[in-house]
């Protein structure tokens, strides 16, 4: 079994400042990225980058197309994308530098966990920051 999901991971990550990058938030109101991302940024004070297709302003952020398009560190890479395309997410990811990915609730992928943790990024899988943090008292 891959050492994702720790209780204090999710702890640190969801009650750390931190810049989180959102792959897959748009505008599109009927996708649970612009919900969550909302709640990261009002609730718990991170700072938001959008990542999506087009590349999308979203919350008053400056969207792109790519991690690597991003200026400056990102700490989470918060994956709203299909296990089959997580992938690719998680190694840009490591590519970036980024600390942790975060794979959200439905996304899994045993493979890419492996490739993070072994690239020594704290990963979180099958779970959702707007479940967890209320579990644990989080967010304001």
């Amino acid at each position: 079994m891959l050492p994702v999901n720790d209780p204090q991971v999710i702890a640190d990550l969801l009650s750390t400042p931190a810049r989180w990058a959102i792959v897959g938030l748009s505008n599109n109101p009927n996708r649970a990225a612009l919900g969550v991302s909302m709640m990261l940024a009002k609730s718990l004070g991170m700072d938001i980058v959008p990542i999506s297709l087009k590349g999308d302003d979203v919350h008053g952020a400056t969207g792109y197309q790519r991690l690597s398009d991003v200026p400056g560190p990102i700490d989470v890479v918060d994956c709203f994308v299909n296990s089959q395309r997580v992938g690719a997410v998680v190694d840009e990811a490591i590519a970036i530098g980024a600390k942790a990915v975060w794979l959200q609730l439905g996304v899994v992928d045993a493979a890419a966990a492996e490739r993070a943790l072994g690239a020594g990024l704290r990963v979180v899988m099958d779970r959702c920051p707007a479940i967890e943090a209320p579990k644990l008292g989080i967010g304001r």
